[in-house]
């Protein structure tokens, strides 16, 4: 049945230009159903009922028993009314008639009607959406059950040409993480102090992916779904859409979908408070350029600085800096001309890792990283930090490896800015690290151990990386 519906596939185009990309013929055999549809049949109440509620018109027939109800409804696909129920009185029912038979659903309104998760304007377009579900849902049950085993998404030229792209140019632009193992010799005086005996293992190979943001979404006129080209069927919610890249699919499809969403900067509103993972494959970078910037402008003219990442810069003008990146992005101007005060560039810098919505080194890590600073023999700690190091998402990888560098340069320059590893890693662990539940107590116990870790990853980190 299914197949003998379908419009053919074979008129998609593969060009190796994505501006080129020509989008397959769609399925459209769940559009024709919907289509076929029963229509709404208002069955209205004779009498005005002094009972009705204001936000229910004449569909509203008071307190019947779910017999009359089927009465009043029988013989017209698609007729419905709405009742009192008998047995809780102040609870509505609508009653509708599908497929020969009355469904009786409890009905709800919070300034919006709702028999399910779905809320619409008025119970005729409840209704609406209904008979498209059941009507489909009905028709074509085996066709849904098996439409994502067919997938056409892997074979859209523009999806796989982008991600090469992608892979492509990450791949020149950044160091792949090292796995190490820390090891005694008896030649070095300590293994801990400088790079020592290092013996390498399969590198752990990374690209960077990214979740798709989806988030229910109703669309206006006809929509495929990119994942399985069927029709998204409904009134409203009819799929989910992804809020960094845009790309609609079914809410079922939604859990096949690789991890391999490329941001639309068009859709990225802001740079501060952005995903770190979602902003640098929006900007086709390795890191984000706040982090570039800031860290560039800060070795230019910061390094011999007293106090350097310590003192506070004036907060207005970190604010300034911070609304220049959401507004101009690379082109934001942090020059001395712009900013005389580094202590500005190096606050806001430090807003920039606070404000990520999942930390630079991320939630799921953090406990793990806890832990690590708590192991009392130093090569063991090391070692399990650098472990933890390995399993940080790409992105999050890149930008503490350059970070911790730049820390590791900024120590260089103690005599003169009096910040040593202990220092940065006092004003930098509760930036850096951030505990999943937001605890308050938590966060006040694991202080020494949070700055203890970034203190060792600076003090090691041309071993660590």
């Amino acid at each position: 049945m299914a197949a003998s519906s379908n419009s053919s596939l074979s008129g998609s185009s593969l060009s190796s230009d994505p501006e080129d990309y020509q989008p397959p013929i769609w399925k459209s055999y769940l559009y024709q159903l919907q289509q076929e549809a029963p229509r709404p049949k208002r069955i209205t109440c004779p009498q005005e009922m002094e009972s009705r509620p204001k936000y229910y018109g004449r569909e509203f027939h008071g307190t019947i028993s779910r017999d009359y109800a089927d009465e009043l409804l029988a013989g017209a696909e698609g007729a419905y009314l709405i009742r009192e129920s008998q047995r809780q009185p102040g609870t509505h029912t609508l009653a509708l008639r599908f497929g020969h038979q009355t469904l009786n659903y409890r009905l709800f309104y919070d300034g919006k009607h709702f028999v399910g998760e779905k809320r619409f304007e008025s119970v005729h377009d409840l209704v609406t959406d209904a008979l498209i579900t059941l009507y489909i849902e009905t028709k074509a049950a085996e066709y849904i059950a098996k439409m994502t085993t067919n997938p056409i998404y892997e074979h859209l030229g523009y999806t796989s040409l982008l991600k090469d792209k992608m892979v492509h140019r990450l791949s020149r632009g950044r160091t792949e993480p090292r796995r190490v193992t820390f090891q005694r010799d008896e030649k070095i005086s300590s293994p801990l102090v400088r790079r020592s005996a290092l013996k390498d293992t399969p590198e752990k190979q990374c690209s960077y992916e990214k979740i798709h943001n989806f988030k229910v979404h109703t669309f206006r006129g006809p929509h495929w779904c990119e994942y399985c080209a069927n029709f998204m069927w409904g009134l409203i919610a009819q799929g989910v859409r992804c809020s960094d890249c845009g790309l609609n699919v079914h809410k079922q499809c939604s859990k096949l979908v690789p991890s391999d969403c490329q941001p639309d900067l068009r859709r990225i509103k802001k740079v501060f408070s952005c995903d770190l993972t979602t902003l640098v494959k929006a900007h086709n970078t390795t890191r984000p350029m706040v982090v570039d910037m800031c860290i560039r402008e800060i070795e230019l003219r910061g390094m011999k600085s007293e106090g350097l990442y310590r003192v506070s810069g004036f907060s207005e003008h970190i604010e300034d800096v911070r609304l220049a990146f959401d507004r101009d992005g690379e082109k934001a101007d942090i020059s001395a001309s712009a900013y005389a005060d580094i202590n500005i560039i190096a606050g806001a810098l430090k807003l920039y890792l606070r404000d990520l919505p999942i930390p630079v080194i991320t939630f799921d890590l953090y406990s793990k990283f806890i832990q690590a600073a708590k192991i009392p023999n130093a090569e063991s700690r090391l070692e399990a930090i650098h472990e933890n190091l390995l399993q940080l998402p790409p992105a999050h990888y890149e930008t503490l490896r350059y970070l911790m560098a730049h820390l590791k340069r900024v120590t260089m320059f103690e005599k003169d800015n009096l910040m040593n590893s202990e220092n940065l890693g006092i004003v930098f662990g509760p930036t850096l690290m951030q505990p999943p539940e937001q605890n308050a107590l938590t966060t006040l116990n694991d202080m020494r151990q949070q700055k203890l870790v970034v203190q060792l990853i600076i003090e090691h980190e041309d071993v660590l990386f």
